[in-house]
């Protein structure tokens, strides 16, 4: 197995530039035919390639590109299994990627390098260069694995950077199809349902499938591993040809053996040589053992009240392969069979619930209010979405200005829970993609709660993006560190107490105890009492802050002293969104951390 990557210091003039690289290289070593203390010395570049040339995943020439050329000529076999190869000339101003650029990795460890050097990275890779999709790594990248029908890869591959008319299946969800449907070439056109597709008006086709299919066309099929295989057998169950037997069950329903991802059975046949079997059968697979109460509850067609007496599951197969699918639907229910006397086992198979192309709801953290401080994923879901609905009373709208053609966009000022539930729940009925956008991060006073609770009693998908809160915003903006060495170590977000009554133990005058650094939301309508509370325990010339909209258009911050808190919200007519920050941190610039300390060593730093 390859590993590591190999620094060729051609010249002693390089070797300054090569152990820059390899400092900020992981997994390199340096080599070299002068001797110097800092690189292995070898006999020469050309005996040292004959004998490791398949031992590195890639080898970085530091010197000039003919040597390197004639270096590896000798060598190169197949792009299947040749190492990267980069070459760098001396001055690290020109980075080349000269072999095995897709599937060995040399185009992206150019990049890693130039980067490094500040160079510039030379890839001439027509696909890389023109921004289309790298079909030789996506497999690769996303874990599907691929085969090919009616062409050859490298047919394939011409066609698709030659514009030829593509048709894109994609009959699963994932981080792949997401990232295909963003970034489709305009050649390209998606599909849905392998039968929709007119195959007569494309040159190939590119299916992210689990199924099998018979085109007529040249097609590239993805594999993506959304199957769960579940088991169950007699005791020191004979293995021999239950996995092929299997395997051809699974082809009959027109199904990817490709696609398997697990093998799952119960805690009691954990030692059962069959699941040794199947594991070396079908490579990569993982091994799910679970417990009888982990699957007991477990809805299953075929129960069996006998396997319920000795296992206390109703039925071992389709409940541990549900289980590893997250509850996923049932392809092939329970499956039983006997090759040979004695060898009886059962088996079903379940596609993970995750994968399918549902509904699906991505609550996302707007940040505090600037388009530019949502994150990278937050603005690609909201890219994405069919469905936006933000927070119109405190998220800009410019925010969901990246909304693609088509996309609906509203404002949930105006409405109240159940609208917004039952706007949500019509997109997601259809199948269809739901933004919800909040300020901030929306798990902090985000009122996600009630939202998620409706979610789970409708068994909806969904899931959280975080986003930077306004607190994080105030100390950037403030340029002040919120934590003291020694001296304040602790962060406290709350809220005064206004309509929502806070609970006992959490008034501000307790916790204003600690003289922490407190980050206040909420709370300007109730600035009298809040800094009555903090009074009780901040000396009165605590620095203070009322930071507004902070990030937005108008942003204002205005400073002060504790005792002058409400004189300054105030005076400067402050609002809602107005973030309270109080304590001795801010603007502070006393204390040393000895994290960067030269006397202070740890992992990275010897």
């Amino acid at each position: 197995m390859k590993t590591g990557i190999a620094i060729l210091v051609v010249s002693e003039s390089s070797l300054q530039l090569s152990l820059t690289i390899a400092k900020h290289l992981p997994g390199s070593n340096l080599y070299s035919s002068f001797e110097s203390i800092f690189t292995d010395t070898i006999p020469s570049i050309a005996t040292f390639l004959k004998e490791h040339f398949n031992r590195f995943e890639a080898f970085v020439f530091v010197g000039s590109l003919g040597i390197c050329v004639r270096s590896i000529a000798p060598f190169i076999t197949d792009k299947h299994t040749d190492p990267a190869i980069v070459n760098i000339d001396s001055t690290g101003k020109y980075i080349v990627s000269v072999l095995s650029g897709h599937i060995g990795g040399a185009n992206s460890l150019t990049k890693q390098i130039a980067r490094i050097t500040g160079g510039q990275a030379v890839i001439t890779t027509q696909s890389d260069n023109t921004d289309l999709w790298a079909l030789d790594t996506l497999g690769k990248t996303y874990q599907w694995k691929e085969t090919v029908h009616n062409a050859t890869m490298n047919k394939l591959i011409a066609s698709f950077v030659n514009k030829k008319p593509v048709a894109l299946l994609l009959e699963v969800r994932d981080q792949g199809t997401s990232y295909l449907e963003r970034t489709k070439p305009d050649h390209v056109s998606i599909y849905y349902r392998y039968e929709e597709i007119p195959q007569q008006n494309f040159a190939i086709l590119i299916a992210v499938t689990p199924r099998l299919y018979n085109p007529a066309i040249p097609t590239l099929h993805f594999h993506p591993q959304v199957f769960h295989v579940g088991i169950g057998c007699r005791k020191n169950c004979f293995p021999q040809g239950i996995s092929q037997y299997i395997e051809s069950v699974i082809i009959q329903q027109q199904l990817s053996p490709l696609s398997i991802r697990s093998i799952s059975t119960i805690e009691l046949k954990k030692d059962e040589p069959l699941l040794q079997e199947l594991q070396a059968y079908f490579p990569d697979s993982e091994l799910h053992i679970y417990q009888a109460d982990e699957l007991k509850d477990i809805n299953i067609p075929n129960p069996s009240d006998k396997v319920f007496e000795v296992t206390g599951v109703y039925g071992i197969a389709e409940s541990s392969a549900r289980k590893s699918a997250r509850n996923g639907t049932l392809l092939i229910e329970k499956q039983k069979g006997m090759l040979k006397e004695g060898n009886d086992f059962t088996f079903a198979l379940a596609q993970d619930a995750a994968s399918y192309r549902k509904g699906h709801i991505e609550i996302v953290g707007a940040g505090p209010g600037d388009p530019e401080l949502i994150s990278v994923r937050g603005r690609r879901m909201l890219e994405e979405a069919d469905l936006i609905l933000y927070a119109g009373s405190l998220v800009p709208e410019e925010l969901t200005h990246c909304a693609k053609p088509g996309a609906i966009v509203r404002s949930s000022a105006a409405l109240n829970l159940e609208e917004q539930f039952e706007l949500m729940k019509q997109f997601y009925d259809k199948g269809l993609f739901v933004v919800r956008l909040h300020t901030g991060d929306p798990c902090i006073y985000g009122a996600i709660q009630e939202q998620m609770a409706f979610f789970d009693t409708y068994g909806m998908s969904y899931h959280i993006t975080p986003g930077i809160s306004s607190f994080q915003a105030a100390a950037a903006a403030l340029q002040s560190q919120f934590t003291i060495p020694e001296r304040v170590q602790t962060i406290i977000l709350t809220r005064g107490e206004g309509r929502t009554p806070m609970p006992e133990k959490e008034k501000l005058h307790l916790l204003a105890k600690s003289q922490s650094t407190m980050c206040i939301f909420l709370s300007a309508g109730v600035v009298e009492q809040v800094q009555e509370e903090l009074l009780q325990h901040y000396p009165p010339t605590t620095p203070v802050a009322a930071c507004y909209h902070l990030t937005w258009k108008d942003e204002r911050i205005y400073r002060g002293e504790l005792q002058n808190l409400v004189k300054i919200v105030k005076d400067n007519n402050l609002t809602l969104t107005t973030m309270i920050v109080v304590g001795e941190a801010i603007d502070n610039r006393e204390g040393l951390s000895k994290l960067y300390s030269s006397n202070f060593h740890h992992l990275f730093r010897k």
